[in-house]
């Protein structure tokens, strides 16, 4: 392992030096670990590759500058970077769920207003953050139909399509998604409000 660090390090230097082949090496060396890490995050393999894509413009960059230095720790690096394009991703793509008259979305009633005041902002980034850690707790095939409804705004339709499964499938792991969080909300006596 340390055999691994010692190699990245250099080869990062002989980079800067003005070897390109060395970043080559690099990015192939790393390519799965960091790809995985932000498909399971993101669950799509076009934005995966877009945001990967990102991480090494930013890599790139960070590199030409002259402003890296983290000696030797060049993964943990590069999977910050990637972890922050994720979530800025998901700021970009936030989209509140269009279902009209129905109360079963009112937990994500969150504020969606661009110019929160600071103490607001607050509030919501823990609320988002609360229901990220929620969501987590839910299983895998409700979790994967919700954040596909609630974050990346897709239909029913595509869900359907994208998991494999029919539509009324596909609602009604949303249906026992958000029951389920409704429980564990109640359970933690969390208060998702503003």
């Amino acid at each position: 392992m340390e055999q691994l660090q010692i190699n990245d390090s250099i080869l990062v230097k002989n980079y800067i030096n003005g070897d390109e082949k060395a970043l080559e090496i690099l990015i192939n060396r790393h390519n799965q670990r960091i790809t995985s890490f932000i498909y399971s995050k993101v669950l799509d393999r076009d934005v995966a590759e877009d945001i990967f894509q990102d991480t090494f413009i930013k890599v790139i960059k960070t590199l030409k500058k002259g402003s890296y230095s983290e000696e030797g720790k060049f993964l943990p690096w590069v999977m910050r970077i990637a972890h922050n394009l994720v979530i800025d991703h998901f700021r970009k793509n936030k989209r509140m769920p269009k279902f009209e008259g129905s109360d079963d979305f009112n937990i994500f009633s969150v504020i969606h207003d661009e110019k929160l005041n600071a103490e607001k902002q607050i509030i919501k980034d823990q609320i988002e953050s609360d229901l990220t850690l929620l969501i987590e707790e839910l299983p895998d095939d409700q979790r994967e139909v919700l954040i596909m409804r609630i974050y990346k705004d897709m239909s029913f339709k595509e869900i359907s399509e994208n998991t494999n499964v029919s539509i009324n499938t596909a609602l009604g792991r949303m249906r026992y998604a958000l029951i389920n969080l409704r429980k564990i909300v109640e359970r933690k006596n969390i208060v998702l409000t503003n």
